[in-house]
């Protein structure tokens, strides 16, 4: 199998770092040849091969109505007959901040970029802009894109000082970031008080799903914000995965906890290069050109990425029962995975939020970074090339969150939960 994916891997190692234009392509975490895809209709991918797989990675998210969705499609068709780029304004960029605003009311302004990576950044910028200071609070297992303020290891406590986890990243960046533990106020608590006065904001996926899907604890959210409050720092919510996800109006609307500025990916987009970072009104105002904070970018507002991102967010604005369906088949699923594994005597947790899902095999509760490494991961590895030979595409690491598309039918989730079965079996067979 795979006959035609491992040659043109084999081609592009030659000629592209890794083989691969984004590490988790490559299949590090569970080994083997990463598969080439030739097209996808709603939750049916096809390989280069010709072989099909239910998908449960969706693009890493935006693919929320199914591949190749039809009103999108149609969307990209039209514009890109006019032109697939200005450089200079069009009507539909205004139309999709009108939208965003109906379906998010407290991003009072919002500004386009090109990815997720990006809008974190920006959002970080301004931050610092905004409030006249220089460190960021980040949490263990989240992930903002590669940003430089990103990349960095918090040592082995939250006070610890952070050390780039990537070469290219300064020391002088490092210093500035800072790093407590998920679903911990008291970490936060900690740094807020060790740098009194000197944190411009607390960024965080309000849903970690890059360390599998893990769910804010209780108070944990309200806590950050009334933190926030008391120490006159900016939150920051990266919804790159959460956004118009979760629920229409995202995690602030799920979790009723309202941030000062919030962060999109590719959903902006219905999977199209792009981003978006937006929220209240003053302190959107410091970006450039009305403020001091500069921030551009040629295609930014690109004309088909907003044109299929409006079409997609359209349809989840307009007709909010996709929520409930996906809720629907999404609890289906978690109960056929549950039922399999513990069936098998496989100690699991499964976290679950709304379209997001991860099965970790421990018998820990997953609430954070020290708890998700107690997953199996060897198990996960076999489990993972049984479910691909069984047509059925997971996310290729333990660490990162399932993505169910509306798309997905009865007859889809009952063909993974026999395949989860059967996969199972043979994984414990072999390891």
């Amino acid at each position: 199998m795979l006959e035609k994916s491992k040659k043109l891997f084999e081609r592009a190692q030659k000629f592209i770092p890794g083989g691969v234009n984004s590490p988790a392509r490559a299949f590090n975490s569970v080994g083997g040849t990463p598969v080439f895809f030739e097209k996808a209709k709603g939750s049916i991918l096809t390989d280069v091969d010709g072989k099909e797989y239910i998908d449960y990675v969706g693009s890493w998210g935006p693919m929320i109505l199914g591949h190749a969705y039809e009103p999108v499609i149609k969307a990209v068709q039209e514009t890109a007959a006019k032109s697939t780029s200005f450089g200079a304004p069009t009507e539909i960029e205004v139309k999709m901040a009108e939208l965003v605003k109906k379906m998010v009311p407290t991003v009072d302004k919002i500004r386009m970029v090109n990815s997720g990576t990006e809008a974190c950044m920006s959002a970080v910028r301004v931050a610092r802009g905004y409030t006249g200071r220089d460190k960021v609070i980040k949490f263990e297992g989240n992930y903002h894109g590669h940003g430089d303020s990103f990349l960095i290891n918090a040592g082995s406590g939250a006070l610890t000082l952070g050390q780039p986890s990537s070469p290219g990243v300064t020391k002088g960046t490092a210093k500035d970031t800072l790093t407590a533990d998920f679903n911990d106020l008291h970490s936060v608590k900690q740094l807020l008080n060790e740098y009194e006065g000197e944190v411009a904001a607390i960024i965080l996926e309000p849903v970690a799903g890059n360390m599998g899907c893990i769910p804010p604890q209780k108070g944990f959210l309200d806590g950050l914000r009334e933190l926030c409050d008391a120490h006159d720092t900016v939150l920051i919510f990266d919804e790159v995965m959460t956004g118009f996800r979760v629920a229409k109006g995202g995690a602030q609307e799920r979790y009723g906890v309202e941030a000062d500025l919030v962060t999109y990916g590719k959903i902006i987009g219905a999977g199209m290069p792009v981003g978006a970072f937006g929220g209240k009104q003053e302190i959107m105002d410091v970006v450039s050109p009305v403020g001091p904070v500069y921030q551009a970018g040629t295609l930014s507002g690109n004309p088909l990425a907003m044109a299929a991102g409006y079409a997609l967010l359209s349809e989840l604005h307009e007709n909010p029962l996709h929520y409930d369906e996906l809720e629907e088949k999404t609890t289906y699923l978690f109960s056929g995975l549950k039922e399999v594994f513990a069936d098998h005597g496989i100690p699991t947790q499964i976290n679950r939020v709304g379209s997001m899902m991860s099965a970790f095999f421990t018998d820990v509760e997953v609430r954070d970074f020290e708890t998700a490494n107690t997953t199996n991961q060897e198990l996960f590895k076999v489990f993972f090339h049984e479910m691909l030979e069984n047509g059925i595409y997971m996310p290729p690491s333990p660490f990162e969150s399932f993505f169910l598309a509306n798309s997905l039918t009865e007859e889809h989730l009952d063909k993974t939960i026999e395949a989860a079965d059967k996969s199972m079996q043979a994984a414990l067979d072999k390891v």
